[in-house]
């Protein structure tokens, strides 16, 4: 039985408020009150949110609490470790729980489904949280098939959404991270996560939240605060300052609904591939990629994946060179090429009619095969994994296939994502990679990474891989993630998203002035600073 159906059925076991106070006073950070809570204001907060959405959904001990303290991120001194777990199951008991927290000044850490894999899952960026878990608070609210939207609370899936739309014959697609089956949409929009259909931008096509904010009111962004308006899924502006931004990579409140715009099913999808069989094609595919993704001939945001990448979602790391050896360009290459991949494979495709494909697709060939790429289409990759991940993802589809990940170094299952920004010109593209693979080797870790090719920008995506059962290793990868996000920082390439294990210093990158007016927000609307210390190193 899986920790969620434990949790659900309340199996685990309900919170006691003897065992709560087990391993609180040790000096610790796994049992670490958090700065000016007492352990009766743990108590006392506890026992309140018991009264508020009963026993069986507080989780108070240390046994009971384990599953939101899981991560694959290194955390070599168990900081990242919640003292409780309350699961509420609508917007009145989230109001009435951040009631609790300011009267006990207990800091409560929100998430949506918690399956941010490389980010830190649902553990908070400090110690003495209690983490807010919305999963019960699942409900599609609205789908229009006419508008293309749908409103949502943060406990629905992906899986959930497109289970909807099928069962409902509504033609419209989801766009989806990776791991989307068990990811949430809100959670995923709200950490400005990406896709792979032309509705990627998560963000962009988000409209209109329901947010708690931190003294319990409720805000209804854009057109929702209008009573009886019918555009607040429709039109995201509203009226005066636009703030759905504040919510998204921040502290400053708790999102109950949100409104997304979904795409409608094309009649024609095409999905491509691109093989390079050099990493030295780097800035040739990028040069060849971005004047496509500009003028949206090639309308979705597409991966630019490294062999190492794509190998070790379905392999294990001894199978293409011995324990203990260095992962050479020569062995990668190898076994991509046995597996009908070059050393970069870029994926994008067509959306449209017959006619309109049929008339791009000629101009794309031609400009990417100019690159020194092969285009490749279903017809030549047939039943391949990579191929069919991919063109899975790109129309919206579902599957759990970069989950391997996870086994690529052994058992341990670490896995740490460091997404530096760059303008997308082959030159920055191959600066990244290039100092990227310098740290890693220095630090004895692979290049596993790829690009996301977004309009004018790229998200290098590089996936630290370690052995997280592992002591030694785990002191290692945090100390190569540390020094990743640090030197990239210095040249200019910071994080757009980061984890829990990094979120302080990514924060630092972005300026002092960046990071006081945050402070300011963050003092103004909730003094006494209970949802979230730490998100993206607002404190």
């Amino acid at each position: 039985m899986s920790e969620f159906e434990l949790n659900r059925r309340g199996l685990i076991g309900a919170s006691v408020l003897g065992a709560a106070m087990v391993g609180l006073a040790s000096c610790d950070n796994k049992g670490t009150l958090a700065p000016g809570v007492s352990k009766a204001d743990f108590a006392g907060a506890i026992k309140a949110m018991r009264s508020v959405v009963g026993d069986e959904w507080v989780f108070g001990d240390p046994e009971a609490v384990m599953p939101w303290g899981k991560v694959y991120v290194p955390d070599p001194n168990g900081r990242h470790v919640p003292l409780g777990a309350v699961c509420p199951r609508t917007v009145e008991e989230v109001q009435e729980i951040v009631r609790i927290a300011n009267k006990y000044k207990q800091p409560i850490w929100p998430i949506s489904t918690g399956k941010n894999m490389g980010y830190g899952m649902a553990a908070p960026a400090t110690p003495g949280q209690i983490v807010l878990d919305l999963k019960r608070m699942n409900r599609i609210l609205e789908v229009d098939a006419d508008l293309g939207t749908c409103l949502i609370e943060p406990g629905v899936t992906y899986q959930q959404l497109k289970d909807y739309l099928d069962d409902n014959n509504i033609p419209l697609w989801i766009d989806v991270p990776t791991v989307g089956p068990i990811a949430s949409p809100v959670g995923n929009t709200l950490d400005r996560g990406v896709g792979y259909t032309p509705y990627g931008e998560h963000f962009t096509f988000q409209c209109g939240m329901e947010v708690v904010l931190p003294n319990a009111e409720i805000l209804r962004t854009g057109m929702g605060s209008i009573e009886g308006s019918t555009a607040w899924q429709a039109f995201k502006w509203g009226y005066g300052p636009y703030v759905d931004g504040l919510f998204t990579q921040s502290n400053f409140g708790i999102v109950t609904k949100m409104g997304m715009w979904l795409m409608p099913r094309p009649p024609v999808y095409k999905p491509f591939m691109i093989r390079h069989d050099n990493m030295a094609d780097v800035p040739k595919i990028i040069e060849a990629m971005r004047p496509l993704r500009v003028s949206s001939l090639v309308a979705n945001c597409n991966l630019m994946m490294s062999a190492s990448y794509q190998l070790a979602m379905f392999k294990r790391r001894n199978e293409i060179v011995p324990d203990g050896q260095p992962l050479d360009d020569a062995s990668v290459k190898k076994a991509a090429k046995a597996n009908g991949l070059g050393m970069w494979n870029t994926y994008f495709a067509l959306y449209g009619t017959e006619q309109t494909v049929a008339a791009i697709e000629p101009i794309i060939r031609a400009q990417l095969t100019a690159s020194g790429g092969e285009v490749l289409t279903a017809a030549e990759m047939g039943d391949n994994p990579w191929f069919h991940h991919h063109a899975t993802l790109m129309e919206g589809g579902l599957n759990l296939d970069e989950i391997g990940l996870l086994r690529w170094r052994g058992a341990g299952g670490g896995l740490a994502w460091f997404a530096p920004v760059a303008a997308a010109k082959g030159a920055e593209a191959e600066g990244q990679t290039k100092l990227a693979r310098e740290i890693l080797d220095k630090h004895g870790f692979d290049y596993t990474a790829a690009y996301a090719i977004g309009w004018r920008d790229l998200h290098h995506i590089i996936a630290l891989l370690y052995d997280k059962s592992d002591p030694e290793q785990e002191k290692k990868a945090d100390a190569c993630y540390q020094d990743l996000v640090t030197t990239f920082g210095k040249k200019g390439w910071a994080s757009y998203r980061t984890g829990v294990n990094s979120m302080e210093l990514v924060a630092q990158q972005y300026g002092q002035t960046n990071r006081d007016f945050n402070k300011l927000l963050k003092n103004a609307i909730d003094p006494n600073g209970v949802i979230a210390p730490g998100k993206s190193g607002i404190a």
